[in-house]
């Protein structure tokens, strides 16, 4: 319903209009232009949808910011769980490899004890294994013969004859001063020889059946160990 304002506005223009022959007639739609006017809202209404559209973005930023904010978190976590898992996986790496060092070094000190305690041994057993037995007396001559009746064979004595002659020159007694081989086929460490007779050191056919042994296992026979030192100047 328009206003009575509005109505006399009406009647005012209509009333001109029918009073004024000969002249244009202009109509005024007094009732839409009242309707725009009542769309428009009051001061309190705009004011109130401005604080509501204030609000909204205002939120909207809040939630931006806070997801940001949560972005930044998460990426920080993953940052430190990152460096933290290098930083533990170095940890046990760094203790493994000393674990190992240490391992090795006591493995390489139980070694060193061990060959101290059978070089310690071996000096003993030179000392200790028959060292009050007087040395046989024998002439070389009676040596070789007495190697030729053990090993047998002439040939395979032949043989044997040849490296004991390089070797010791038929010294039973000879000892090597730089490495310490002893005998005349130059056992190292003469102490293997106890094998064969715990007169080792004085006897040469205890000597010569250990030689005779260890050219057989080794080298197959005498001349087997000769054709191998004539190729290294040792066997």
């Amino acid at each position: 319903m328009a206003s009575a304002t509005a109505v006399t506005a009406v009647g005012a223009v209509v009333g001109m209009a029918s009073g004024s022959e000969g002249k244009t007639t202009q109509t005024v739609d007094v009732a839409a232009g009242a309707t725009l006017l009542a769309e428009v809202p009051s001061g309190a209404q705009a004011q109130t949808i401005s604080d509501n559209i204030g609000q909204q973005a205002s939120a909207q930023q809040a939630s931006a910011d806070a997801a940001a904010k949560a972005a930044a978190e998460q990426k920080a976590a993953e940052e430190a769980a990152r460096q933290k898992a290098a930083a533990d996986a170095q940890a046990k790496a760094d203790a493994q490899a000393k674990a190992d060092a240490e391992k090795a070094a006591k493995a390489a000190d139980d070694q060193r004890k061990a060959e101290a305690a059978n070089r310690s041994k071996a000096r003993s057993a030179m000392t200790a294994v028959d060292d009050s037995a007087p040395p046989v007396s024998v002439s070389p001559g009676s040596v070789q013969d007495m190697a030729r009746q053990i090993v047998g064979n002439d040939a395979q004595f032949q043989c044997f004859s040849q490296i004991v002659k390089r070797e010791s020159g038929w010294d039973y007694t000879a000892t090597n001063k730089s490495s310490g081989a002893y005998g005349l086929v130059q056992a190292l460490p003469g102490t293997k020889m106890a094998s064969a007779g715990a007169d080792w050191r004085t006897n040469p056919a205890t000597q010569i059946k250990w030689g005779l042994s260890y050219m057989n296992s080794r080298y197959g026979s005498p001349c087997g160990a000769w054709s191998f030192w004539q190729a290294h100047n040792w066997y």
